[in-house]
């Protein structure tokens, strides 16, 4: 078994750096009317929910929005009551759900050395296993997935006019909010304001090269 001990751990630290790198992928839905021209307006983040005012976690998220607004050449108010709109922000996860996979082992060789062959099995989808009756069926393994999502709103202030909606989500088997909501935000604004009505499928890649695809 040694051999083997020598080609898993490799194919093993493959498949964890493969994983560290899995893009982002978030269903974002936006709908708009045409938004004032960026000079001279000045925009507030303010929380939906009126219990997430002052909050130190709802401050951090309203930075990740603002960075965005900016981008699009927005001028940061002092304060709501001075801002020409009113970014209206939320973000939420869920309790999570148990989903089941199951991966059939790959047969085992049967070549010159014997039934196990010159390796004695193969690899799997999970990593080293062997379908064989000895070593039991196939892989069967549980895990709980969790859906996030963040709402964005923008209204005009001085008459209450909304000018965009709009909602990213994911789903993904993390329930970090500090690690989702800036990639749910970074998806909300890719290709912002997007075509109103319209549900996209944004890929967020380590390289900064956000793809758009609509969603099936």
């Amino acid at each position: 078994m040694k051999p083997l001990a020598r080609v898993a751990l490799p194919l093993a630290l493959a498949l964890g750096l493969s994983a560290c790198a899995t893009p982002f992928k978030a269903d974002v839905s936006r709908f708009a009317v045409p938004l004032p021209a960026p000079q001279g307006q000045t925009f507030a983040v303010v929380p939906e929910d009126p219990k997430l005012a002052g909050g130190l976690e709802f401050a951090t998220y309203a930075n990740a929005v603002a960075a965005e607004m900016q981008q699009l050449g927005y001028t940061r108010a002092a304060s709501p009551e001075t801002a020409d709109m009113l970014v209206r922000f939320d973000y939420d996860v869920d309790n999570g759900r148990e989903r089941v996979r199951s991966t059939p082992g790959v047969g085992g060789a049967f070549g010159p050395w014997g039934r196990w062959g010159g390796w004695g099995g193969g690899f799997g989808a999970w990593g080293f296993g062997f379908n064989d009756p000895f070593f039991g069926g196939p892989d069967v393994r549980s895990y709980t997935v969790y859906t996030s999502a963040v709402d964005l709103k923008i209204d005009r202030r001085a008459d209450g006019q909304r000018l965009f909606e709009g909602k990213a989500e994911a789903v993904s088997r993390s329930n970090r909010l500090p690690r989702l909501v800036p990639n749910l935000v970074d998806a909300l604004f890719t290709d912002f304001p997007g075509n109103s009505g319209e549900t996209v499928r944004i890929t967020i890649r380590d390289d900064g090269e956000n793809t758009v695809r609509p969603t099936d």
